[in-house]
């Protein structure tokens, strides 16, 4: 890597997972996502794209609510 350069991120074994019982549906990790992978339906976060998504953890970093998140197997 040379200096200055950005790495971005890969895709490890990680599983995007939504606890749909703690989300409020306040869309915040709708509006970070990079890849457009969340949507809002029926007042709730739904992965509309699994396979757009990067891993890059915005969402969960986002979440007030810690509803959704990147877990390993």
């Amino acid at each position: 890597m040379y200096k200055g350069e950005i790495e971005l991120p890969t895709k490890t074994d990680k599983t995007l997972t939504v606890d749909k019982k703690w989300c409020k549906g306040c869309g915040i990790c709708v509006a970070f996502c990079p890849k457009n992978v969340l949507e809002i339906k029926e007042g709730k976060v739904n992965i509309k794209d699994l396979e757009a998504c990067i891993q890059c953890g915005q969402c969960e970093l986002r979440c007030p609510d810690f509803a959704i998140y990147l877990g390993g197997k």
